[in-house]
């Protein structure tokens, strides 16, 4: 029974471990549930009175502990919604839909490839920052064209995927170490040489 340890910190436990220290003729011994007790149903309507009527809980009477857990499941449960409602970032939130906070170890290249706001002609396009979304050799270009087809990356090309399974592609690509060393190589080429990818 929680009231009998001596050690507990809630403070109404205390005080039943005290009247029980300063009052030696109250026993305690179990009693049939539905034995017509009259000590017993009059303890069962109190419970009942108490989870109805009683004063909300203070937080300030809750194990801290209990506390930090409570406000940590809160702000994940916010912030996994926000993140999923979210009208920007839809290309991360493709390869990585579930909020956390364990590293992703990525870097800018990383980041650049995969949000795809980068040196690349259909991003510079649909910011209005060029009249054209075509890359030199004469496609469009997107970061998926440099990783898997451009005649000017071709020594970090990757597998080419089918146009329904890009999203699929980009979460392997982002859960592989190698794949994305050559993403990175990839990104730095191009920042380094943009001259060389600017529409014909």
């Amino acid at each position: 029974m929680a009231s009998s340890n001596s050690k507990r910190t809630n403070e109404t436990a205390r005080k039943i471990f005290k009247i029980l220290l300063t009052n030696l003729r109250i026993k305690f011994s179990w009693v049939k549930a539905d034995g017509s007790n009259i000590g017993n149903e009059r303890a069962d309507q109190l419970a009942k009175d108490a989870t109805q009527h009683a004063q909300p809980f203070s937080l300030n009477k809750l194990p801290k502990p209990h506390i930090k857990d409570l406000l940590r499941k809160r702000m994940f449960e916010k912030w996994q919604t926000s993140w999923k409602n979210a009208d920007t970032g839809r290309k991360i939130y493709n390869i990585m839909p579930s909020v956390s906070l364990r590293p992703t170890n990525w870097i800018r290249e990383d980041v650049i490839f995969f949000s795809q706001h980068g040196p690349f002609p259909a991003y510079f396009k649909r910011f209005h920052l060029s009249d054209s979304d075509y890359c030199s050799c004469g496609e469009i270009g997107t970061a998926l064209h440099y990783a898997t087809e451009c005649i000017y990356t071709e020594s970090w090309h990757m597998r080419r995927t089918a146009p329904n399974f890009e999203r699929q592609w980009m979460k392997r690509v982002a859960n592989n170490l190698v794949a994305r060393h050559k993403i990175r190589g990839i990104v730095k080429f191009i920042s380094e040489n943009q001259d060389l990818f600017r529409p014909p």
